[in-house]
């Protein structure tokens, strides 16, 4: 069983940066594909960034590219989302994932490949 737990969410205003963590309660760095998700307000969950258990092959989601980055520390067991450019299309409740597969291509069904979620943390974006 992994538990996850993210933080640094918050309230920003457009063209504001924040940095996401997700902080896994077990060594996930050998063999866990890591994921970023988000809900919006009266909207399905969509899929963010992926990356995998090496850290050196990421993917992500169309309206973030250029913008969001991924990144893991295996030592510490955290997975990272930095987001730049935000916009207030960004608010959303932002959930981190793991899966035991070691690689998740990111898409509309990397959902469902994830083996344990946190409970969310909420980015709001001001214009």
């Amino acid at each position: 069983q992994v538990q996850l737990r993210e933080s640094g969410g918050g309230l920003v205003q457009a063209g504001g940066s924040l940095r996401l963590s997700c902080t896994a309660s077990k060594r996930t760095s050998e063999s866990y594909a890591m994921g970023w998700f988000r809900q919006a307000p009266g909207k399905e969950r969509e899929f963010v960034s992926t990356i995998n258990w090496i850290g050196d092959s990421t993917d992500y989601a169309d309206s973030v590219k250029g913008r969001f980055t991924i990144s893991r520390d295996g030592a510490k067991n955290t997975v990272y989302l930095r987001m730049n450019s935000l916009k207030p299309d960004d608010t959303a409740v932002y959930f981190c994932a793991a899966s035991r597969y070691g690689i998740v291509p990111g898409g509309p069904g990397s959902a469902s490949a994830m083996d344990y979620w946190g409970k969310g943390t909420l980015v709001t974006v001001s214009s």
